[in-house]
């Protein structure tokens, strides 16, 4: 995934920038980046690592080595940015977050007609941020390069370009499948991922970039380049896992909408009768802690933590890059609370289930601490496909979810064309699907949130989600 921040004033706003790139940290682990303008210096760059340090410390020093009253932040999972590239359209720093699915065709058309280069990374890599720049500059202007660039790719880009007079250019993605938000203070205007940051940082919002939109800020104004489209697929998966909780995105705030998916997954489980006994209903924290609290609430079962993660010294679980290094962090980080855990009967809420891996090493340690059953739901339905339009959920084989492992198990590739009936716990088949992943990670029930009730907690109409990954609808 990733994230951006940006913000342009009459002050000098590299304070506003630093902390409202930070803000973003949840976003991303490998690489942190921020350039800024000012007109005695031009462009200014840095860029950090931050795989196994915070944003915040490997740029504490960032007040002493840039100034400006317009800069540009990133947090990125992958390439290294913002890059400050020179064409003619200019000089210009410029950061993206999205996926580039068919990178290695746009470099060959690119390098066929133009017998030019890029720079390579180690193994032969380019960097994203580069290709779409260099797409950009193949047109006129800017709003036409943009316009050119989300054409030509297969995935989603949402861009942020620092021109060499201070003013920033904001795009949205052409269905608006992550969130662009325009923020306004007394003295300018500021452009981020998440809304809380321009809020926290006294901006208030001002407007929701909609699909496609791309507008240029300066401390005076925002003046539309190109105008928002009409269709949008947002990503569901915003408000369930990777969203930030005090966040909103098109009028929907993620920790509200939690509640209301516990409380929905509760209904389900009530009018179906299953998890019986249940003495406590717990998220597997983080993200899976606020649909907890809705089904306790809902459900009128007392919410209780059984163990709690220690995050003062331990990284983030996923930023090891084996996946048996991050099994062994999160394992580190689970503290339990034996009282409440051990002879009793737990319900746990997750976000969502993608491989598995790590939920068994859940259920493996609260069974070892004594819990009698663990009962799991999972926040969003059954994943399907993995996603093709941003990193999240995303693999190198479909045969890394879990979902399709058990159906290869079960009925082999026959089984791939009823993935609809799968998904459905209504069905033989996905009542099948259910028990065999609850036997082989050990819980004593589970079920998935439905497509329906997804939709529902989140309020928008089907038609402007992007369900892709639980139905394969594009």
């Amino acid at each position: 995934m990733g994230g951006f921040f940006g913000a342009v004033c009459k002050r000098d706003v590299i304070s506003d920038v630093f902390f409202g790139t930070d803000y973003h940290s949840h976003l991303g682990t490998r690489r942190g980046g921020m350039a800024a303008y000012a007109p005695d210096v031009g462009l200014q760059r840095d860029i950090h690592n931050i795989q196994n340090s915070p944003f915040r410390t490997k740029f504490d020093k960032i007040f002493d080595e840039m100034h400006g009253n317009s800069a540009i932040g990133c947090i990125s999972d992958y390439d290294p940015q913002p890059m400050i590239i020179r064409s003619t359209l200019g000089t210009y720093a410029i950061c993206m977050i999205g996926i580039i699915n068919n990178a290695d065709k746009l470099i060959d058309q690119y390098l066929s007609f133009t017998h030019g280069h890029f720079s390579a990374m180690t193994g032969g890599n380019i960097n994203s941020t580069e290709l779409i720049a260099s797409l950009i500059n193949q047109k006129g202007d800017f709003a036409e390069g943009i316009k050119f660039a989300q054409e030509s790719i297969e995935g989603t880009a949402s861009i942020l370009i620092l021109k060499d007079n201070g003013a920033i250019i904001a795009a949205r993605d052409k269905l608006g499948r992550l969130p662009v938000i325009i923020g306004k203070s007394e003295d300018g205007y500021c452009v981020t991922f998440e809304s809380f940051a321009s809020q926290k940082l006294d901006y208030e919002i001002y407007k929701e970039l909609g699909p496609g939109e791309i507008v240029e800020i300066t401390a005076d104004e925002v003046k539309e380049l190109s105008p928002a489209g009409k269709e949008m697929r947002i990503c569901s998966f915003l408000w369930t896992y990777y969203g930030y909780s005090t966040s909103t995105y098109e009028g929907v705030n993620v920790e509200m909408m939690r509640y209301r998916n516990g409380e929905i997954l509760a209904e389900q489980d009530k009018a179906a009768e299953n998890a019986q006994g249940v003495e406590y209903v717990s998220g597997v924290p983080d993200s899976g802690t606020p649909h907890a609290i809705g089904y306790a609430n809902k459900s009128g079962i007392p919410f209780a933590r059984p163990f709690i993660k220690y995050t003062p010294t331990w990284s983030r679980s996923f930023t090891p890059t084996h996946q048996n290094e991050r099994n062994r962090v999160a394992k580190m980080k689970q503290i339990p609370i034996h009282d409440l855990i051990k002879g009793k009967n737990l319900l746990f809420v997750d976000d969502s289930i993608v491989r598995g891996t790590q939920l068994k090493g859940t259920v493996d340690f609260l069974y070892d601490n004594g819990a009698e059953a663990v009962h799991m739901r999972s926040a969003c339905p059954p994943i399907m496909y993995s996603c093709k339009y941003l990193n999240f959920s995303s693999s190198n084989s479909e045969m890394e979810l879990i979902t399709r492992r058990t159906i290869m198990e079960l009925e082999g590739e026959e089984g791939f064309n009823h993935l609809d009936e799968y998904s459905n716990s209504n069905t033989e088949r996905g009542k099948k699907l259910r028990s065999v992943i609850a036997e082989n990670l050990g819980f004593k029930s589970l079920e998935f949130q439905s497509l329906e009730g997804i939709v529902k907690a989140i309020g928008l109409p089907k038609c402007k989600l992007c369900t892709y990954c639980w139905d394969g609808k594009e």
